[in-house]
Protein backbone atom coordinates (compact mmCIF):
# COMPACT_ATOMS: atom_id res chain seq x y z
CA UNK A 1 0.00 0.00 0.00
CA UNK A 2 1.41 2.99 -1.03
CA UNK A 3 0.27 5.02 1.88
CA UNK A 4 -2.96 4.42 1.74
CA UNK A 5 -3.63 6.64 -1.67
CA UNK A 6 -4.47 3.79 -3.42
CA UNK A 7 -6.89 2.15 -0.89
CA UNK A 8 -8.54 5.60 -0.96
CA UNK A 9 -8.78 5.66 -4.78
CA UNK A 10 -9.81 2.05 -5.34
CA UNK A 11 -12.99 3.30 -2.49
CA UNK A 12 -13.58 6.57 -4.10
CA UNK A 13 -13.26 5.67 -7.72
CA UNK A 14 -14.26 2.21 -8.10
CA UNK A 15 -17.08 2.03 -4.65
CA UNK A 16 -14.67 -0.38 -3.06
CA UNK A 17 -15.39 0.03 0.59
CA UNK A 18 -12.69 -2.36 1.19
CA UNK A 19 -10.31 0.28 0.36
CA UNK A 20 -11.95 2.61 3.31
CA UNK A 21 -11.63 -0.55 5.77
CA UNK A 22 -7.82 -0.76 5.37
CA UNK A 23 -7.47 2.98 5.59
CA UNK A 24 -9.40 3.13 9.08
CA UNK A 25 -7.67 0.47 10.32
CA UNK A 26 -3.78 1.32 9.14
CA UNK A 27 -4.78 5.18 10.17
CA UNK A 28 -6.97 5.22 13.28
CA UNK A 29 -4.68 3.98 16.36
CA UNK A 30 -2.18 6.80 14.74
CA UNK A 31 -4.95 9.27 14.58
CA UNK A 32 -6.37 9.06 17.57
CA UNK A 33 -3.51 9.08 19.51
CA UNK A 34 -2.29 12.89 17.51
CA UNK A 35 -5.93 13.98 17.66
CA UNK A 36 -5.61 13.35 21.71
CA UNK A 37 -2.65 15.85 21.47
CA UNK A 38 -4.95 18.76 20.36
CA UNK A 39 -7.80 18.23 22.31
CA UNK A 40 -6.51 16.83 25.50
CA UNK A 41 -9.18 13.91 25.71
CA UNK A 42 -8.58 10.39 23.74
CA UNK A 43 -12.76 9.51 24.07
CA UNK A 44 -13.13 12.95 22.18
CA UNK A 45 -10.12 12.40 19.67
CA UNK A 46 -12.06 9.06 19.13
CA UNK A 47 -14.92 10.55 17.94
CA UNK A 48 -12.87 12.89 15.83
CA UNK A 49 -11.09 10.26 14.22
CA UNK A 50 -14.44 8.43 14.17
CA UNK A 51 -15.82 12.07 12.14
CA UNK A 52 -12.76 11.98 10.31
CA UNK A 53 -13.19 8.71 8.50
CA UNK A 54 -17.01 9.44 8.01
CA UNK A 55 -16.04 12.64 5.86
CA UNK A 56 -13.69 10.38 3.76
CA UNK A 57 -16.52 7.99 3.57
CA UNK A 58 -19.63 10.42 2.78
CA UNK A 59 -18.10 13.33 1.21
CA UNK A 60 -15.17 12.06 -0.44
CA UNK A 61 -12.79 14.87 -0.56
CA UNK A 62 -10.08 14.65 -4.02
CA UNK A 63 -6.57 13.67 -2.47
CA UNK A 64 -4.33 15.71 -5.03
CA UNK A 65 -1.09 13.71 -4.04
CA UNK A 66 0.54 17.14 -3.45
CA UNK A 67 1.67 15.47 -0.08
CA UNK A 68 1.79 11.48 1.52
CA UNK A 69 -1.67 10.21 1.94
CA UNK A 70 -0.90 10.18 5.77
CA UNK A 71 -0.11 13.72 5.91
CA UNK A 72 -3.15 15.04 3.97
CA UNK A 73 -5.70 12.37 6.43
CA UNK A 74 -3.63 14.03 9.28
CA UNK A 75 -4.55 17.91 8.07
CA UNK A 76 -7.99 16.50 7.64
CA UNK A 77 -8.52 15.28 11.17
CA UNK A 78 -6.32 17.86 12.47
CA UNK A 79 -9.01 20.61 11.02
CA UNK A 80 -11.77 19.14 12.32
CA UNK A 81 -10.18 18.87 16.35
CA UNK A 82 -9.70 22.53 15.88
CA UNK A 83 -13.30 23.14 14.73
CA UNK A 84 -14.58 20.80 17.60
CA UNK A 85 -12.41 23.12 20.24
CA UNK A 86 -13.67 26.27 18.72
CA UNK A 87 -16.90 25.08 19.35
CA UNK A 88 -16.40 23.56 22.36
CA UNK A 89 -13.79 25.83 23.96
CA UNK A 90 -15.33 26.25 27.23
CA UNK A 91 -15.18 22.54 28.31
CA UNK A 92 -12.44 21.17 30.16
CA UNK A 93 -10.97 18.03 29.50
CA UNK A 94 -8.47 15.48 30.79
CA UNK A 95 -6.40 12.74 28.69
CA UNK A 96 -5.61 9.65 30.09
CA UNK A 97 -1.98 8.15 30.02
CA UNK A 98 -1.10 5.00 28.05
CA UNK A 99 -0.75 1.80 29.77
CA UNK A 100 2.55 -0.40 29.12
CA UNK A 101 1.46 -4.62 28.22
CA UNK A 102 2.08 -6.81 31.15
CA UNK A 103 5.13 -9.31 30.90
CA UNK A 104 5.59 -12.52 32.98
CA UNK A 105 9.36 -11.49 32.93
CA UNK A 106 10.43 -9.43 36.09
CA UNK A 107 12.66 -7.39 34.78
CA UNK A 108 10.76 -6.64 31.86
CA UNK A 109 7.96 -5.86 33.92
CA UNK A 110 10.22 -3.64 36.08
CA UNK A 111 11.77 -1.99 32.81
CA UNK A 112 8.15 -1.43 31.70
CA UNK A 113 7.14 0.11 34.54
CA UNK A 114 10.46 2.90 34.53
CA UNK A 115 9.38 3.56 30.82
CA UNK A 116 5.69 3.98 31.98
CA UNK A 117 7.04 6.34 34.04
CA UNK A 118 9.28 8.26 32.06
CA UNK A 119 6.47 8.94 29.32
CA UNK A 120 4.01 10.18 32.12
CA UNK A 121 6.56 12.64 33.13
CA UNK A 122 7.19 13.25 29.41
CA UNK A 123 3.41 13.30 28.44
CA UNK A 124 2.59 15.65 32.09
CA UNK A 125 5.75 18.11 30.99
CA UNK A 126 4.24 18.56 27.60
CA UNK A 127 0.78 19.25 28.58
CA UNK A 128 2.44 22.07 30.01
CA UNK A 129 3.74 23.59 26.94
CA UNK A 130 1.96 25.49 24.48
CA UNK A 131 -0.28 24.01 22.17
CA UNK A 132 1.40 24.58 18.84
CA UNK A 133 4.31 22.74 20.65
CA UNK A 134 2.67 20.26 21.98
CA UNK A 135 1.80 19.11 18.14
CA UNK A 136 4.67 20.12 16.31
CA UNK A 137 6.41 17.62 19.70
CA UNK A 138 3.61 15.20 18.68
CA UNK A 139 3.83 15.04 15.10
CA UNK A 140 7.78 14.71 14.94
CA UNK A 141 8.38 12.61 17.49
CA UNK A 142 5.57 10.40 18.17
CA UNK A 143 4.15 9.80 14.47
CA UNK A 144 7.41 9.60 12.77
CA UNK A 145 6.63 12.98 10.18
CA UNK A 146 9.52 15.21 8.28
CA UNK A 147 9.22 18.36 9.44
CA UNK A 148 7.91 18.98 5.70
CA UNK A 149 5.04 17.26 6.07
CA UNK A 150 4.74 18.40 10.03
CA UNK A 151 4.48 21.76 8.94
CA UNK A 152 2.20 20.68 6.13
CA UNK A 153 0.05 19.40 8.45
CA UNK A 154 0.21 22.66 10.75
CA UNK A 155 -0.17 24.77 7.73
CA UNK A 156 2.99 26.71 8.93
CA UNK A 157 6.32 26.87 6.39
CA UNK A 158 9.23 24.69 6.98
CA UNK A 159 11.82 27.07 8.54
CA UNK A 160 8.26 28.25 10.69
CA UNK A 161 8.10 25.26 12.37
CA UNK A 162 11.84 24.30 12.68
CA UNK A 163 12.28 27.59 14.38
CA UNK A 164 8.48 26.10 16.84
CA UNK A 165 10.20 22.75 16.78
CA UNK A 166 13.45 23.78 18.38
CA UNK A 167 11.49 26.23 20.81
CA UNK A 168 9.37 23.45 21.60
CA UNK A 169 12.63 21.17 22.75
CA UNK A 170 13.52 23.72 24.61
CA UNK A 171 11.09 24.34 26.34
CA UNK A 172 10.10 20.43 27.16
CA UNK A 173 13.84 20.22 28.02
CA UNK A 174 13.31 22.66 31.20
CA UNK A 175 10.10 22.41 31.82
CA UNK A 176 10.82 18.23 32.79
CA UNK A 177 14.53 19.79 34.16
CA UNK A 178 12.40 21.74 36.39
CA UNK A 179 10.59 18.54 37.51
CA UNK A 180 13.33 17.08 38.31
CA UNK A 181 13.10 14.21 35.37
CA UNK A 182 16.81 12.12 35.05
CA UNK A 183 18.17 11.59 31.45
CA UNK A 184 20.96 10.73 29.54
CA UNK A 185 21.84 12.33 26.27
CA UNK A 186 22.63 10.30 23.49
Amino acid sequence: MDNGASSYRRFRDEGDVHGLDEIIIEYSDGLILYLTSIVGNIQTAEELTEDTFVLLGTKKPKYKEKSSFKTWLYTIGRNIAIDHIRKYSKRNCISIDDTPEMTDDEAAVEESYIKKEQRIMVHKAMRKLPQKYQQVLWLIYFEGFSDKDAARIMKKSLRSLESMLYRARKSLRSQLETEGFDYVET
